[in-house]
C-alpha cells in the first residue's frame, strides 16, 4: 500500500504519522506523481501546530509538505504535455509527502536530468521563495546586499541569486557558517547581538537593499543603517511589514511553474547550487521536522521516499508499465 504521512490533531512532530493510504486516481487534467523527494519546511510545522488554523484549518486526518520531486506514473484525460516517465516538479499544499500525489498537469515543472531528485524537490517552495524575495528588493550591479538567515534553505538560495544579478551581498548567520557562506562568493557577518555595528564595518559605502527571512529585529536593523523600506523584504516579521511598510514578497506572490523551471534550469547549469542538509527517509519525518523548528540548519532538509538504490529500477519499471 502506499503511504502518506498525517496528522489527527494539532501538536508538535510527535503527532505525524506514516500510514498507508490508497493509491489515489488523476482525473480530467491531472497527473500521479510516484515522488522520490519531498522538501520538508518550517511553515509547515505552524500549520501542524495550529499557528494558522484560522487562515488555514486542518481537516483531519490532514496530509502535510509542501514540495516535491518525482516520476509520472499515469495521465488523466486530456493530459498531452507529458508522458509517463517523465521526471517533474511540483507543488502541492499539504500533500507532497506521499509515495503518489495527484497533480494538476499544468502546475508542474520538468525536471532536468542533470540535477538530483534531492536538489530538485525544494525549488518550488524555497527556490521560488528566494526568487521572490530578491525581486522584490530589486538588486542591480554594484549594489551591497544583506541577507539574514544566509545559511538557511531560502537564504543560502537568495545569497546566490542575488550575486547572479551583481551585488556584493553579505549574509548573516552563526560562526560556525562562515566558511559556507565564503564558498558561495558571500561575505559573513555574524548574528546576534551587535550586527548593526558589524554590518557598518563590512559595508562602510552603506547598505542598499535588505532580504530577512529570519525574523527577530533584522528589519529594525535594516531601518536603522537606512535601507530604503521599499527595498527591504521580510520572510518572517508581519509586524515589521505594518510598523514600516517594508515589503513581504513570498512564494505565493510569484509562483509559477515557469519559474520553477528556470531556477531547475540553474541548478543544471552550475549558476544555482542547492545546498542540502540532511535526506531522512519517511519514516523519519518527525525527526526531520524537529531539526528544521531549530532553525539552524545550513541548506535544505529533505524526506527521501525512494532510496536511491531503487531509483533506477523502479524508474525503468514505470516506463515499460
Amino acid at each position: 500500500m502506499p503511504r502518506a504521512v498525517k496528522f489527527s490533531r494539532y501538536g508538535g512532530p510527535e503527532v505525524l504519522e506514516v500510514v498507508e493510504v490508497p493509491r489515489p486516481k488523476p482525473g480530467p487534467g491531472d497527473v500521479l506523481v510516484r515522488v522520490v523527494v519531498a522538501g520538508v519546511n518550517p511553515g509547515e510545522a505552524g500549520i501542524r501546530q495550529g499557528v494558522f488554523a484560522d487562515m488555514w484549518p486542518a481537516v483531519f486526518p490532514e496530509g502535510q509538505g509542501n514540495d516535491f520531486a518525482g516520476w509520472v506514473a499515469e495521465l488523466g484525460d486530456g493530459v498531452s504535455e507529458f508522458a509517463v516517465g517523465d521526471e517533474v516538479i511540483g507543488y502541492l499544499p499539504r500533500r507532497a509527502q506521499a509515495d503518489y500525489v495527484v497533480s494538476p498537469a499544468d502546475v508542474l515543472a520538468p525536471k532536468p536530468a542533470e540535477i538530483s531528485w534531492e536538489a530538485a524537490a525544494p525549488l518550488s517552495a524555497v527556490g521560488v521563495t528566494a526568487w521572490a524575495a530578491v525581486d522584490a528588493v530589486e538588486p542591480v550591479a554594484g549594489d551591497t546586499v544583506v541577507v539574514s538567515g544566509a545559511a538557511g534553505g531560502v537564504g543560502s538560495l537568495a545569497v546566490q541569486l542575488a550575486r547572479l544579478r551583481g551585488a556584493t551581498v553579505i549574509g548573516t548567520a552563526g560562526p560556525d557558517n562562515a566558511d559556507f557562506l565564503r564558498s558561495l562568493g558571500v561575505v559573513p557577518v555574524e548574528h546576534g547581538p551587535g550586527l548593526a555595528d558589524r554590518l557598518k564595518a563590512a559595508a562602510p559605502d552603506g547598505i542598499d537593499a535588505f532580504v530577512d527571512t529570519f525574523g527577530q529585529g533584522n528589519v529594525d536593523i535594516a531601518v536603522e543603517l537606512g535601507v530604503p523600506p521599499h527595498r527591504i523584504n521580510t520572510l518572517a516579521d508581519g509586524r515589521a511589514v505594518a510598523r514600516y511598510g517594508v515589503r513581504s514578497r513570498a512564494q505565493e506572490d510569484v509562483f509559477t511553474p515557469q519559474l520553477v523551471a528556470e531556477l531547475a534550469e540553474l541548478v543544471a547549469k552550475g549558476r544555482l547550487t542547492v545546498p542540502i542538509s540532511t535526506v531522512y527517509p519517511l519514516e523519519q519525518v518527525q525527526e526531520a521536522y524537529r531539526q528544521v523548528q531549530r532553525r539552524h540548519t545550513r541548506g535544505k532538509i529533505v524526506l527521501s521516499l525512494v532510496p536511491p538504490a531503487e531509483r533506477p529500477a523502479l524508474a525503468a519499471e514505470l516506463r515499460t508499465a
